[in-house]
């Protein structure tokens, strides 16, 4: 399907200072008092040397840090430094520490319940989470901040998160990617802004590519450069650009994936070291590749791995101290030259400590598979032996709806029968056939079972043993004739059913159902009758 480009908006509040240089900033930070001044300018120094010292600009949001903790309002002021370290570490594209201030400044935030930040910062948590590839929880707070955003009514907002949802979505569902795209789409006609609307057709280009639309994708990619020479900034034109050379790899058009991934890095030039570059030069070198040009191929590469070094700090300390112990054995082995007779028994014992330990591994790897082969047997028979119950309880279940029914219709021919017999009784003048009616009318009656639900309940009870006893502590209020209606419930009889059943109508079984919600206090839960008295199951098998 092709790599996912991961774009979203960010909107937070900023504020806009006056042009001024580095220098005049700490020459204010050194003679002012307040500390809240020189949190503020501590920040704005360090937002400035990011590009270019940032040993310089970590030095000063740790300065910023030190000083909120002296303002009145200490914790609001560390969200605030948290916000703006978090901003710095995002434009490195270092997201494990960005999300580290971020959370700090939610939790600051939430405790002290300031709703306008706590939503701006989901929005960033979002977007983070969004670039990690963790989806759920940027869906999560993406959410979030559209329905904060949709009770404000501001349009520009809602454009933005609904493009983030749709961003979200790319790896998850391209259907619900295209629904909030549109939606935002919808929107930024009315605004007229050129930003946005940019941003929404290139990325309802980007789902149409990977729904393999082709028609949509080239509409929605047309109308994207037809607004490319509108007041928008360098980095929206590189997102477009890239984004088309990545539709086009996909086509193998290699010769318009050249020219429209050097187009992107044209107007990446501020970023040269991100993601964005680093996948740039990666599409350079695929299609150089393809087409067999090798000396482009090789360059390209090279910047690649250039950037991927660069951006992968961890990856560089690693590399730092692999040197360090490479150079440390080359000493050490010059040593061990020099005394290689003395120390020729601590390499024997090494060796064999080294033999015994992996000994020790494989015997315990061997117990530890046995160990899991057993465990799965166990689950096994667990699974088969629950399955088997589950198929003696629907087997009990279905004994007792159907003895329940063979008894009602034989109660109801009892009833036919007897009520035909006092009408020929009526009709009969003979004494002696009356008195003989009278005689089979008594036999039939007594034969007639005038308590089925009593018996009923006390089957119910043997295969589901403390159902009704439960029901009982819970709901203490329910009629007997409300406890056989749970009772069928439970069987996941339909109102049909149990209509059947009780000889009762489909209104009333209805009406009773309708009680029972308010008894059980479900009248506003989405939630299935019988669903609910399932939960009973697992304390009434």
């Amino acid at each position: 399907m092709g790599r996912l480009l991961c774009i979203f908006f960010i909107f937070t509040t900023f504020y806009i200072y006056p042009q001024s240089s580095t220098k005049e900033w700490i020459d204010s930070l050194n003679i002012t008092d307040s500390h809240e001044k020189k949190v503020d300018l501590a920040l704005k120094i360090a937002s400035k040397l990011k590009d270019t010292d940032w040993d310089r600009a970590i030095k000063y949001i740790e300065l910023a840090e030190t000083e909120a903790k002296k303002v009145d309002k200490a914790d609001l002021a560390l969200a605030k430094v948290y916000l703006s370290a978090g901003g710095i570490y995002s434009s490195k594209d270092v997201f494990d520490i960005t999300l580290q201030y971020y959370l700090k400044a939610y939790e600051i935030y939430k405790s002290n319940n300031i709703e306008d930040e706590i939503v701006q910062v989901e929005n960033s948590l979002a977007i983070i989470y969004g670039k990690t590839n963790n989806q759920e929880k940027a869906l999560k707070y993406f959410l979030n901040v559209y329905r904060y955003e949709k009770a404000k009514n501001k349009p520009d907002k809602l454009v933005k998160i609904l493009n983030n949802i749709g961003t979200a979505y790319l790896g998850k569902s391209l259907d619900s990617s295209l629904h909030y795209y549109h939606k935002a789409d919808a929107i930024a006609k009315k605004l007229k802004n050129y930003t946005l609307t940019v941003y929404v057709y290139t990325n309802l280009a980007r789902a149409y590519s990977l729904k393999k639309d082709k028609k949509n994708a080239d509409l929605y990619f047309e109308k994207a450069f037809s607004l490319i020479d509108t007041p928008i900034d360098n980095s929206l034109k590189a997102f477009v650009f890239e984004s088309f050379s990545e539709y086009k790899l996909q086509e193998k058009k290699l010769d318009e994936v050249i020219l429209n991934a050097k187009k992107s890095l044209e107007y990446s030039k501020e970023n040269l070291f991100g993601f964005s570059s680093m996948r740039l030069n990666k599409m350079l070198y695929d299609a150089y590749l393809s087409k067999g040009d090798y000396k482009n191929a090789v360059y390209y590469f090279q910047q690649y791995n250039k950037i991927s070094d660069s951006i992968n700090i961890e990856q560089k300390a690693v590399n730092l101290e692999r040197l360090k112990l490479e150079q440390d054995y080359k000493v050490r082995s010059q040593i061990r030259t020099l005394v290689e007779e003395k120390t020729r028994f601590k390499y024997y014992v090494v060796g064999l400590i080294l033999i015994v330990g992996i000994l020790v591994l494989i015997i315990l790897l061997i117990k530890y598979r046995n160990k899991h082969i057993k465990n799965q047997l166990e689950q096994e028979k667990l699974r088969a032996k629950q399955q088997e119950l589950n198929q003696s309880l629907e087997a009990k279940n279905m004994v007792l709806v159907g003895k329940a029914m063979a008894e009602i219709h034989r109660t109801d021919n009892i009833n036919e029968i007897l009520t035909d017999l006092k009408m020929i009784k009526l009709k009969t003048p003979n004494k002696e056939l009356q008195q003989a009616i009278d005689i089979v009318l008594k036999r039939l009656e007594k034969d007639l079972n005038t308590d089925i639900w009593k018996e009923f309940e006390i089957s119910f009870e043997q295969v589901h043993k403390s159902f009704f006893d439960k029901l009982t502590i819970d709901y203490p209020s329910l009629t007997p004739k409300e406890r056989r209606l749970c009772a069928l419930l439970y069987l996941d009889l339909t109102t049909k059913e149990i209509s059947q059943i009780t000889g009762q109508s489909f209104k009333s079984i209805e009406n009773a159902r309708t009680r029972l919600r308010k008894k059980f206090d479900l009248t506003n839960e989405k939630v299935n009758l019988s669903t609910y008295l399932n939960s009973f199951k697992a304390e009434s098998i």
